[in-house]
């Protein structure tokens, strides 16, 4: 099993959970976080004075998938979320050694 982990920016969310589901994805976790790559953040005006953001708005989305399903579920997040912009984000790709379902006692893939 895999842990695709995407930083995404926010407004790209529906499109991935479209292309997730697509590809039979069940479930995800979305946290909205902070951070800056690159970019080193952002410069924005506001009523006519410019101010620097450190830290971008973004969107983490977290999906446990099989070994099978891997290169489907990383293309699949990297076309929705690609704008050809910069800071579109970041796919990270971790092995996962076991999950269990509280509820039934499930175990790996069963449990996910």
């Amino acid at each position: 099993m895999k842990l695709v982990m995407a930083i995404t920016k926010p407004f790209a969310l529906d499109a991935i959970r479209e292309a997730l589901s697509g590809i039979g994805i069940e479930g995800m976790t979305v946290s909205e976080v902070r951070g800056y790559g690159r970019q080193r953040g952002q410069t924005e005006i506001y009523r006519g004075n410019e101010y620097s953001v450190a830290f971008v708005p973004k969107l983490k989305i977290e999906v446990v998938t099989d070994d099978r399903n891997l290169e489907a579920t990383v293309n699949a997040i990297a076309k929705a979320a690609n704008t050809g912009k910069i800071g579109d984000g970041k796919i990270f790709v971790l092995e996962v050694l076991d999950a269990l379902r509280v509820r039934t006692g499930e175990r790996a893939l069963a449990a996910v």
